[in-house]
């Protein structure tokens, strides 16, 4: 959706993944309804990446595993855009996904800058092993985001679970 298509309304930002927490939705969708703005849903595949970024056009993208690729692709747009739809069930807000290619974070803030987001929201990493060993070759989404932007990062954390948190 290019920035003429949001009726003037600067939109928000946010970075979605299936089996996200939901209160990175929740969240959003409040603060969007509460400014009256739309919201811009963006997952990024990580297994492919950019080999074109024209703004104005169609972005142009390489996976890289180009066989599995369309079905992957449509399994994960249907499956967000459930949990999305689920999320903003009942709500003002208006929104729309997009599906982006490469580094999160890099990703994140190059739609950001091509919609003129007034805001990018992003959840912290989800627990366990997996997304701590992620996190520690990568790096963190909100952290690269939070030093390299020019606009407001928002970072929603996980609520946690009544039985974790007895724990701490």
């Amino acid at each position: 959706m290019a920035a003429e298509n949001f009726s003037g309304r600067i939109p928000l930002v946010v970075g979605v993944l299936p089996d996200q927490h939901l209160e990175v939705l929740q969240t959003a969708r409040t603060l969007a309804e509460q400014l009256g703005v739309p919201l811009v849903c963006a997952y990024v595949d990580e297994a492919s990446y950019l080999v074109e970024w024209d703004p104005s056009r169609e972005t142009h993208r390489m996976s890289l595993h180009p066989e599995k690729d369309d079905e992957d692709v449509a399994a994960v747009r249907d499956g967000l855009g459930k949990v999305i739809g689920d999320a903003m069930g009942g709500g003002t807000a208006d929104w729309t996904l997009r599906l982006l290619a490469g580094d999160p974070a890099r990703a994140l803030g190059r739609l950001a800058s091509d919609i003129n987001t007034s805001m990018i929201i992003v959840g912290t990493p989800e627990p366990g092993l997996g997304h701590r060993i992620s996190e520690a070759l990568n790096g963190s989404v909100a952290a690269w985001l939070s030093h390299h932007q020019r606009r407001p990062v928002l970072i929603v954390p996980q609520k946690k679970r009544p039985e974790a948190a007895h724990k701490n």
